[in-house]
């Protein structure tokens, strides 16, 4: 079964009444590549796709002209190049997508506080308290639109409706470059046809489980009993999907939601099985880490180290420290610790991650030294490399071990 979903739009964009529907969804369309085909304007209308050009890379981003062949995020390149052939390759630019993404919601946060980013190129706002100033939801919408398009140069497309779960529905059928308002008393009329997929918490499996009861679209499961589908699916999810089904959904606009955890991986475009290359890596990867936690004010307890092997199988190890940590260098020997005691230092690896977990404020963190112990001086250097970097670049002070040499077998 198809997980595309195609609905109609009730109404026309502002037409329908808003009344009771404060929460917008707000989608950049395939937003990486419309801030590089802002640069390259003679590529409007090709087939575009963002990612990393190596036999290993996957899809970031594509247009929508490269989706109509079927590439979509996440695909590995090589699929994605038999797929679209004749689709431009363009490598990611992290940076410029970072930058774009936080003065983008700058022009959220000046329409409401109660913004809810949950990734760089979408966020929920909740514009209850702003419709005295600036008007009816579905006018914000449009005004939120507009700015994205004259101040960024890029599209968005906006669901408005009164519950997290709607609203962002909306916004997906509406895609590309439009707004759907679907008002409070049409939200189960809107939900109902869609296929069961469209609920959030039902994945293949559950969709498989719910095709076994003769489930196949939302409208279905709102008129299953819930004692049959928490006897099928369990309690939490039985309840859970019964709810979203009639569109209820009781989350509220969490501004600032804190981070859970933060860390990055690296898939080599050969595999590795030197030790010293991996724990070099593994150095890389710590120094990125450790800088994110400082520029997000965190610091973790728990360092997880991730190691896949040539054949894709996955081993996860970790550990808790003593004391929660910002510093690249006690990341770096905690991972390298659960590297060594994984048994797979001489095993040909195809990515390597590290990861934080148990997070907290740094300012919240009160570092207690034993009796004449010395910090070691690592936090004010890496600060001092924070600061270098916020100048003149990342790249421009690293560790003498991470200096790379003409080729070191890692993605561009």
């Amino acid at each position: 079964m198809s997980r595309k979903q195609q609905v109609p739009r009730p109404g026309s964009d502002l037409g329908d009444d808003d009344t009771g529907c404060p929460i917008l969804h707000v989608d950049m369309d395939a937003f990486f590549a419309s801030v590089e085909l802002r640069e390259r304007p003679e590529l409007a209308g090709a087939p575009v796709i963002i990612g990393a050009p190596g036999a290993r890379g996957v899809v970031l981003s594509a247009t929508y002209e490269a989706r109509r062949f079927g590439v979509h995020s996440a695909m590995p390149m090589t699929r994605a190049r038999r797929l679209c052939p004749q689709a431009v390759i363009i490598p990611p630019s992290r940076g410029k997508y970072t930058e774009v993404s936080r003065r983008v919601m700058e022009i959220f946060h000046e329409i409401t506080p109660e913004v809810e980013p949950i990734a760089s190129d979408e966020a929920f706002l909740d514009v209850a308290g702003a419709r005295k100033r600036l008007g009816r939801p579905a006018a914000i919408a449009a005004m939120i639109r507009a700015r994205v398009a004259a101040e960024h140069g890029i599209t968005c497309s906006v669901g408005v409706a009164s519950t997290k779960f709607v609203a962002k529905l909306a916004s997906q059928h509406c895609k590309p470059d439009g707004l759907l308002v679907v008002p409070a008393a049409k939200a189960v009329e809107f939900l109902h046809p869609l296929p069961v997929a469209a609920l959030w918490g039902v994945g293949e499996r559950t969709e498989r489980s719910l095709a076994r009861l003769g489930i196949r679209s939302v409208g279905d499961l709102a008129r299953t009993p819930v004692e049959t589908l928490r006897r099928e699916l369990g309690p939490a999810a039985g309840t859970h999907l019964a709810a979203l089904a009639w569109g209820r959904d009781e989350r509220r606009v969490t501004p600032h939601a804190p981070d859970k955890s933060i860390g990055a991986e690296e898939t080599f475009v050969t595999d590795i099985e030197d030790p010293v290359r991996i724990r070099r890596e593994i150095l890389r990867l710590s120094e990125r880490v450790a800088a994110r936690l400082r520029a997000g004010g965190h610091a973790g307890r728990t360092v997880i180290v991730k190691l896949r092997r040539a054949d894709f199988t996955t081993l996860s190890r970790s550990r808790t420290l003593r004391e929660p940590t910002d510093v690249a260098q006690e990341l770096y020997a905690a991972a390298c610790d659960l590297y060594a005691a994984s048994g797979l230092e001489n095993t040909a690896l195809r990515l390597v991650g590290v990861r934080v977990e148990n997070l907290l404020p740094a300012d919240e963190v009160a570092r207690q030294l034993s009796l004449g112990e010395r910090e070691s001086g690592w936090r004010e250097a890496e600060r001092a490399m924070d600061r270098a970097a916020r100048r003149f670049g990342r790249d421009v002070v690293l560790p003498a071990s991470l200096v790379p040499p003409p080729f070191d077998g890692m993605d561009p």
